[in-house]
């Protein structure tokens, strides 16, 4: 029987990336997006489900799925304050993660960030891991956490300090290897295909993917 995939962050650059791949997977006989605004594409598997995450319990019977992709995220510019960021990167994603697993969803793959530790001294990387350890406490049958370095590709919103942090780690690129290899930049592209992979495994227990092992599914897929 095939399954249904839950995606929050459509719009984003991973998820972007990641719902037409969840449109073309056989896997799949029903994408679920959930969101504050509705996209204007049509599709005979896709549902739409436009909410206020505030109000995210309320729509708990339209969220029913095996396999939940959590592509939520902001920085701190775009959401004006410690307070605001926190509620995207954390409350948000955690509210998710809790009502899937109350759904007896499977599985659930999450966008984090390179560097993610509860014990940070930078806010952002502190809030992530917080995230991952309240996410770690639910009851799915297997969590994939993503841990991509800087991000490349096209968003909504052009992001002045990823242009300059692309040139320069660009250029670093051929010095990178070893144990500086994570810190390569990473395609939106590549991470929504790693998550696919990952759901496909259905493996079990916590997983973390560092970037460079997100970076391996580029180069398989050009062997292949």
């Amino acid at each position: 029987m095939r399954k249904t995939a839950l995606l929050a962050g459509a719009t984003g650059l991973i998820g972007s990336q990641l719902l037409p791949l969840l449109l073309a997977s056989d896997r799949y006989s029903k994408v679920i997006v959930v969101g504050r605004k509705g996209l204007s594409m049509l599709h005979p598997k896709l549902t739409q489900v436009v909410t206020d995450f505030d109000k995210l319990e309320d729509m708990r019977l339209q969220l029913v799925a095996d396999d939940v992709f959590c592509c939520l995220g902001t920085t701190m510019k775009q959401a004006g304050s410690k307070e605001a960021f926190h509620k995207v990167d954390f409350l948000y994603v955690v509210k998710l993660a809790a009502l899937a697993a109350g759904n007896f969803a499977s599985q659930f793959m999450v966008i984090s960030s390179l560097g993610a530790d509860a014990n940070s001294a930078v806010y952002y990387s502190q809030v992530k891991g917080e995230m991952e350890a309240a996410v770690r406490q639910l009851p799915f049958r297997t969590i994939h956490i993503f841990r991509p370095s800087l991000l490349l590709g096209a968003r909504e919103q052009p992001r002045l300090g990823e242009r300059i942090g692309a040139a320069v780690l660009g250029a670093l690129k051929p010095l990178m290897r070893g144990p500086l290899q994570k810190y390569q930049p990473i395609t939106g592209a590549t991470v929504a295909t790693a998550m696919l992979q990952a759901a496909e495994e259905d493996g079990g227990g916590v997983r973390v993917h560092l970037s460079n092992e997100i970076a391996e599914v580029e180069s398989k897929s050009a062997k292949a």
